[in-house]
């Protein structure tokens, strides 16, 4: 399994590494996942990006879930070897973070301890429905939604009775004006890059958060 990795000053530095997966149409090397890791580098985050098989085949269609599934649990198993010791958090973008989520669901992912999602696709476009969001009731450990406000793959109107239903497990941070992407409009008065660092700051306060209730 290839691997990308976005590593603070030394392990020792680290407080937590994020298990990464790309969205459905772009793999880890994409600018989005890139910046990602850079920004949780930063925040004393280590980050383990990695490729769903389809991608590193250079298909277009994505795996079916258990392959999916399987590459979640390698990336895992990768990130416990190579940083033995460090809390894990996995989820992803879209695509990988619904694999991610159903992976848990079925198996709990061997020393994580939560999920965090950027973009999670409560449904496709124009195809508003919460039924990809039924498996979440069997994750039994702190999850993490990062949405944006304007996102056709996540009606609000769905999405915050599912995060509801998931009772204090769940917290989602919603960005203002950002589409799936996390794109704002010129006319929203923002960049882009200030919806990153808002998105990554509220992860690293979650992370800190988690820490306390786990006694880290």
């Amino acid at each position: 399994m290839d691997v990308l990795i976005a590593n603070p000053s030394g392990n020792s530095a680290a407080r937590a590494c994020f298990v990464f997966a790309h969205g459905a149409g772009a793999g880890m090397t994409h600018p989005f996942m890139k910046e990602v890791a850079v920004g949780l580098a930063e925040r004393d985050i280590v980050t383990l990006r990695y490729q769903f098989p389809y991608m590193e085949k250079g298909s277009k269609r994505p795996d079916p879930p258990a392959i999916a599934h399987a590459a979640v649990r390698a990336a895992v198993a990768e990130a416990r070897r190579q940083f033995p010791g460090l809390p894990l958090i996995a989820g992803g973008k879209s695509f990988g973070a619904r694999m991610t989520s159903q992976a848990q669901a079925k198996t709990p992912l061997e020393g994580v301890r939560g999920l965090a999602f950027f973009g999670f696709p409560l449904h496709s476009a124009g195809k508003p429905s919460s039924e990809r969001a039924a498996h979440l009731a069997d994750v039994r450990i702190p999850m993490l939604f990062l949405q944006g406000t304007r996102d056709k793959l996540a009606e609000l109107e769905l999405l915050t009775p599912v995060v509801k239903r998931l009772g204090s497990l769940a917290r989602v941070h919603l960005v203002q004006n950002a589409d799936h992407s996390f794109h704002v409009p010129a006319k929203s008065g923002r960049k882009d890059s200030e919806v990153m660092a808002e998105m990554l700051d509220v992860f690293a306060d979650w992370l800190g958060e988690l820490g306390q209730i786990s006694g880290q």
